[in-house]
């Protein structure tokens, strides 16, 4: 992912991103050691691109928050941590990390910020893996503290499409956009639309796969019709060379004579005529049967 930006910093745009070294601290104490790391891991991350130092700064810094009151500043200081730390892992192409390292500071999901779930989600979705974030989203979501907070509706509606959805899971999608007071009329109606076009899209699904089984196996049976008669046809061309081949030719003749030899038939006999007669007649039936499956066009009536 670190040759292909846009794919492992997309899910990442407009979500409040790493602070940049020209930007202020927006008033974040200048005596915390944790805020000029941040501003350094900034400028590694976005000037510098050196995505390794920038991690290693974001996890220097969250060990310089250890011993800090859980104060306002503090918490607005690891959300930012969090961010330039999840673009530095996606752009190392090392995205399945991002949701046990970000739980390796918080402990549990439910302590998450809804601005580092929120990318969370987006990234693990955009990368095909919702499943990953499953099991965290539900308990964040299932919070009595989160449940109040204002993003929690955005929240809510991101996990259903994002997530629900895409892992095939309707009902739970539409027994949360009914029963959570979160969403607004006008936004569950959208959710609840989105899963009622899902739905009839897994009812499709069984359908076109049967019709394209059928026309399938079809195929799969004329190839093997077709591959039986050509390999028919090379026996026989085998044979026929075989059979217009000059030893061939003399055994027949050889074994004419011995026969004559064997039953004393005298050639200029009238009674030996017929024998002769139906030797030569089934000779030639042999060699225009032959000659025909060789050169059809020239035996085509």
């Amino acid at each position: 992912m670190k040759s292909d930006a846009s794919t492992s910093a997309a899910p990442l745009k407009g979500l409040g991103g790493p602070l940049r070294s020209s930007e202020p601290a927006r008033a974040l104490p200048a005596v915390l050691p944790a805020v000029h790391l941040l501003e350094e891991a900034s400028d590694l991350l976005v000037v510098h691109l050196d995505f390794p130092a920038a991690l290693e700064t974001c996890e220097r810094a969250w060990e310089s928050l250890a011993e800090e009151p859980a104060s306002g500043t503090v918490v607005e200081v690891k959300c930012s941590l969090c961010v330039v730390g999840i673009q530095a892992l996606a752009e190392m192409d090392r995205w399945r990390e991002v949701l046990s390292w970000v739980l390796h500071y918080y402990q549990d999901p439910q302590k998450l910020p809804p601005k580092v779930l929120e990318l969370c989600i987006l990234l693990y979705s955009k990368m095909q893996e919702p499943g990953a974030v499953l099991a965290a989203v539900d308990a964040w979501l299932q919070d009595p503290d989160n449940q109040g907070l204002p993003e929690y509706g955005s929240l809510a509606e991101l996990h259903v499409l994002r997530v629900l959805l895409p892992l095939g899971r309707l009902s739970e999608a539409e027994g949360l956009a009914v029963g959570s007071a979160a969403f607004g009329e006008e936004q569950r109606e959208e959710v609840l639309q989105a899963i009622r076009t899902a739905r009839q899209q897994s009812k499709q699904e069984p359908l076109s796969s049967q019709e394209q089984l059928k026309p399938s196996q079809e195929g799969s049976f004329s190839r093997k019709l077709m591959s039986l008669l050509r390999l028919l046809h090379r026996l026989w061309g085998s044979v026929a060379s075989h059979l217009l081949s000059q030893p061939f030719r003399k055994s027949l003749l050889a074994a004419l004579i011995l026969c004559l030899l064997v039953l004393r038939f005298d050639p200029a006999s009238p009674s030996s005529l017929p024998f002769i007669y139906q030797l030569a007649q089934l000779f030639r039936r042999i060699q225009k049967a032959t000659l025909s499956r060789l050169y059809p066009l020239a035996f085509r009536d």
